[in-house]
Parts: C-alpha cells; structure tokens; sequence
C-alpha cells in the first residue's frame, strides 16, 4: 500500500481516503480511491506486469465498438499500475433472481453482439491445440491432483477421442470472433445508470461464436432454468442473425459448454491445489452438473459420464 501511495503522489493524484475493492483469481488486486463526491478504481498489476498491455490493448478495442468497459484516467506500465472508471461494486450475480433474469441476461446478451464487433487483428485464436490444452487440464489438475483418479490407457484414448470430437465440434460453428473468455455474472457490473459495465476482458481470443454465450447462461456461480436459458440462446442467434436452425443452435451452445466447463473443473481444481485458492470448490458441483448433463444427450460424448462418475 505505501508503495501505491507514493506512486499517486507522485503523479499527483488527490484523494481523500483508499480502500481495498477487490481481488481476483489471477494476481492483481483493486483498491477504491475516494476523491470528494467521486471514486475510481486502482487495479494493482505489479505481480503481473505482463496483464497491463493486453488489458489497455483490449480494453481499446471494445471501447472503439461501444462495449462500456471502464475508462483508463492513469497508467504506469513499469510499476503496474492503472486508475480506471469505477463501476461500483454491484456484480450482475447479486442482483439476479427470477423475476429479472431475463431482462438482465438481454442486456448482456446485447453486450456480446457489440463485443463480437471488436477487431481481433493479431489475437490468438482459439484453434484445435488451444482448445484440447485447456480441456486437458480437467485431467492433471481435478481428477489426478483433487480426486486422486489415474486413467489407464483405455481411459485415457476414450477421453481423448472425446475431447477430440468436442474440439471438431467447436471449430465447425462460426470461428474468428473476439471471446471475451469469461463473460460471467462475476464480471459483470451494474453501473448507478442500471447499464451493465464489462470488466476482467484481458486475456481475450478470437474464438467461436457461442463461447461467451456459454459462459454467460451456463454460468459456474449461478444456474438458469433451461428453458429460459434455450430462449436466451435463441434471442442470441436471433439477434446476431445467425442462420441455424434451434436444435443446431443449442447443440453448438452444449458443444462450447462442454469445453469451457471440462476446462473450469481443471481451473477450479489448480486454484486450490496449486495457488491455495479455496474459495472456487464450492463452485465445482454446478460445473459438473453441467458437464454431465450435456455429455448425456450426445451418443459421442456419453463416455465421458464413466470418467467423471
């Protein structure tokens, strides 16, 4: 803290009191900065460094589309440090119910569409080694390192037949588009204006176009009913005027759930048993529950089920 408050002396930043906001799965930490009638947001990068660039680079490039993402007022690149537009500290998840999920998930919705406007020059893309990576992860991290389960090696080729047809599976829908990555109730901010802010988008890809969508009704930290949530799929494709019939549409939404959720398990997992990061293993039963779920109704991903039960 002393050192951040020598930094905003030094830029001559005036503020009356600071805070602790916020901290994140990653290695930054956010602080609230009062200035009279007015806050705004410090984000601490300095034991991340590397995170600045491609949050000022993205940030840029959903600002120029009309995605509200928070203004930056101050950088410092080599200390780490950023003074951003507070959003407050209302996230969507604490105001969901069910009297305004729909309306609230629209609102998001739209914010998807406006973001899948973003260039994506020079981002990495979400290609077929970029999607097994991540999947594989479930593998190392839940069920070798927190379940304490080693496949043989017929287990091991049926899951990785598996993961290879949920990865054909996610690159035949329409690819290229800028992914937010995890566009959830988390980060999501309801702003005093009742709009949605966006934040936490820096470590975004150009990747299919139902992963955000994914990420958002199939939310780890709060469960949608399914009707509303294959409503809310359909207004996406409608929306976005993607010409794909509903049962299509709902497939490409459970192929891209299978892959971020069998990724999630692998993250949630390594949070706690690498970083000493408890808080996301209550988050885990509703990940799997989606997992199983969806690799239920496919004949080609039904195997999945022996591993995980």
């Amino acid at each position: 803290m002393n050192q951040i408050k020598s930094w905003l002396d030094t830029i001559g930043f005036k503020y009356n009191n600071i805070e602790v906001a916020s901290s994140d799965a990653s290695f930054r930490s956010y602080y609230r900065l009062f200035r009279d009638s007015q806050t705004y947001i410090l984000m601490d990068s300095s034991l991340q460094i590397e995170s600045l660039i491609p949050f000022l680079d993205m940030q840029s490039r959903l600002f120029i589309v009309g995605v509200k993402v928070p203004e930056v007022f101050e950088r410092d690149l080599e200390l780490g440090y950023l003074i951003l537009e507070d959003f407050g500290s209302t996230h969507l998840l604490d105001v969901l119910g069910r009297a305004n999920e729909v309306a609230n998930y629209k609102k998001a919705i739209d914010e998807i569409i406006s973001m899948q406007k973003a260039d994506t020059t020079n981002l990495l893309p979400y290609d077929r080694e970029f999607l097994l990576f991540e999947m594989e992860l479930m593998n190392e991290w839940y069920l070798q390192k927190h379940l304490n389960i080693h496949l043989n090696s017929k287990q091991k080729n049926s899951l990785g037949e598996i993961l290879n047809f949920i990865a054909d599976e996610v690159l035949s829908q329409p690819n290229g588009l800028f992914v937010h990555r995890d566009f959830h109730s988390r980060n999501i901010m309801i702003k005093d204006d009742n709009t949605l802010g966006v934040i936490d988008f820096q470590d975004a890809r150009s990747g299919a176009v139902t992963y955000d969508l994914v990420s958002l009704l199939k939310d780890c930290y709060y469960e949608l009913d399914e009707q509303k949530r294959n409503d809310l799929i359909l207004y996406f494709r409608d929306q976005k005027g993607l010409d794909v019939d509903d049962n299509t549409m709902i497939r490409w939404v459970d192929m891209m759930g299978l892959q971020r959720h069998i990724k999630v398990l692998g993250i949630f997992a390594r949070l706690y048993h690498r970083d000493g990061k408890d808080g996301y293993l209550k988050d885990i039963p509703l990940t799997l529950k989606y997992v199983l779920e969806t690799v239920a109704k496919y004949i080609e991903t039904k195997g999945l089920c022996n591993v995980l039960n």
